[in-house]
């Protein structure tokens, strides 16, 4: 009397299909629980035959910075592409890495690769749309958008290093004025460089002279540990007051004078920058200012010639 229903049973080929389907993604979560499992553990990396200072520098870079201890494997193997397609390039970002101040732990390769990861997170975004709207060709558009932004990254880099060198010598005439004070009243020069640090504390400045500070304490001297800031920060203006510094250091001139020299230059190639900045500041007003006066004639005879088309004395 009744209907009999019919049992519908997967066919074996659907069956083993839906079966690797769940063990592929049972797979990937698994491998995700241990990717974070991973990420998240804070104990170093075990040395084995590896460079022993080396491990040391990836284990400090690991506790400074978040995604490279997340994602340490993506980008060593970014670094080791970067290494072999950027290795001209290299020895410039090392300088901006120093320049802008980051944690000296990195390397260029690697900070590069960390630029790509970041462009790298938002591939799926862009390659949806591109794909979406331009089809196969999208792919292309994804790749060129994936290039831009690792090179917006990449001069966000050169950004930073050069706005950190500007407040640099912002500040160096007072920091030599300091130590010139302090040296002329019978201090030494690296009792007069620690005041200077400790009195500028908080500031790039202090930084970078912390490092000189920190580097004679280690046993280098003077010249070498002016040279390495030299070369950290490279720029001209820094690099002729280091230039004299190490001359008269070999010449045996009095420091505090040539800090007072040094500074009086630093504030008079300001002042000259100043001048060179308001000189050009008529040249680029003139456009905008053409422009203002081209609308406000507008504005002013504009109803005018609208009334007098409108009245019909043109026809």
């Amino acid at each position: 009397m009744f209907p009999e229903i019919e049992v519908m049973t997967p066919a074996p080929d659907l069956l083993w299909v839906r079966l690797i389907a769940s063990g592929a993604i049972a797979s990937a979560i698994a491998i995700l629980a241990w990717w974070i499992f991973k990420s998240l553990a804070s104990e170093d990396l075990k040395q084995d035959s590896e460079w022993r200072f080396d491990v040391n520098r990836v284990n400090e870079l690991r506790r400074t910075d978040d995604i490279f201890r997340y994602f340490q494997p993506i980008i060593q193997i970014f670094a080791r592409i970067n290494r072999n397609m950027f290795a001209a390039s290299l020895p410039l970002i090392q300088r901006e890495i120093f320049a802008a101040g980051l944690p000296r732990y990195w390397l260029p390769e690697e900070y590069l690769g960390k630029l790509q990861f970041i462009a790298g997170l938002f591939t799926p975004i862009y390659l949806w749309f591109f794909v979406s709207q331009f089809g196969e060709v999208g792919i292309i558009f994804s790749l060129f958008a994936f290039m831009l932004i690792t090179w917006f990254l990449r001069r966000r880099l050169r950004i930073l290093a050069l706005y950190r060198v500007v407040l640099i010598k912002r500040r160096l005439p007072f920091l030599l004025d300091l130590m010139t004070l302090l040296m002329e009243a019978g201090s030494t020069f690296l009792h007069a460089l620690s005041q200077g640090v400790l009195e500028f504390q908080g500031h790039h400045i202090a930084a970078e002279f912390g490092r000189v500070l920190s580097d004679m304490q280690m046993g280098k001297t003077r010249t070498d540990a002016f040279m390495a800031m030299q070369s950290r920060l490279d720029d001209d203006e820094i690099s002729g007051i280091i230039s004299s510094i190490i001359q008269g250091e070999e010449l045996g001139s009095p420091l505090a004078q040539v800090f007072r020299i040094q500074s009086d230059v630093l504030r008079i190639k300001r002042t000259q920058r100043g001048e060179g900045i308001a000189a050009e500041a008529g040249v680029k007003m003139l456009l905008p200012g053409v422009l203002i006066m081209l609308s406000t004639v507008l504005i002013i005879l504009g109803p005018f010639v609208i009334n007098v088309m409108n009245s019909g004395f043109l026809n």
